[in-house]
């Protein structure tokens, strides 16, 4: 509620920018950075790198997970066999590794995301480097990215999109 209430007062004020400020020349452009990052060479390298990076993580929790099952499947077969404090150990290696294999998939969560965003900067980087020297080329006062969801209605604005490309070479 209180995003719809200030993209409706951001609306307003852009609206009302041209008769308070007095700036007449008000040119409104707008781009959808999700296809212009689709567009962009880099990316099907940085999706390959994110790929063999979960694929690691993945064959380490798999590992993990053979790791736990076979232990479970040890205890089950030769409980009636063991002695209680035997029993015991096996059994808080059991807890102890279930442990550890919830907190590797919670820091793997994280490194995920991490390695994400080291790989995808460079690339939201250059972008909004050749976005802002195409507003400024072409005499933008606002270019909005629709793909955010920040803009209600856009049909009068220039989409920046192609001469982004071109500046980009895309």
């Amino acid at each position: 509620m209180k995003r719809i209430f200030a993209i409706i007062i951001s609306a307003s004020l852009i609206a009302l920018s041209p008769v308070v400020f007095g700036q007449a020349n008000l040119k409104i452009g707008y781009i959808d950075s999700n296809e212009l990052l689709e567009l962009m060479p880099e990316k099907d390298s940085v999706e390959a790198r994110l790929m063999e990076y979960q694929a690691s993580l993945e064959d380490q929790i798999a590992n993990m997970l053979t790791e736990y099952q076979t232990k479970v499947q040890n205890y089950r077969d030769n409980v009636a066999t063991m002695s209680d404090i035997i029993k015991q150990t096996k059994e808080k290696e059991i807890t102890d590794l279930e442990t550890r294999i919830q907190q590797f998939q919670q820091t793997a969560e994280m490194d995920f995301q991490n390695k994400q965003g080291e790989l995808y900067n460079p690339l939201f980087e250059k972008a909004r480097r050749a976005i802002k020297e195409v507003a400024q080329e072409q005499g933008f006062t606002y270019v909005f990215d629709i793909s955010m969801g920040t803009v209600l209605y856009y049909e009068s604005g220039t989409n920046v999109l192609p001469f982004v490309k071109k500046k980009m070479n895309l």
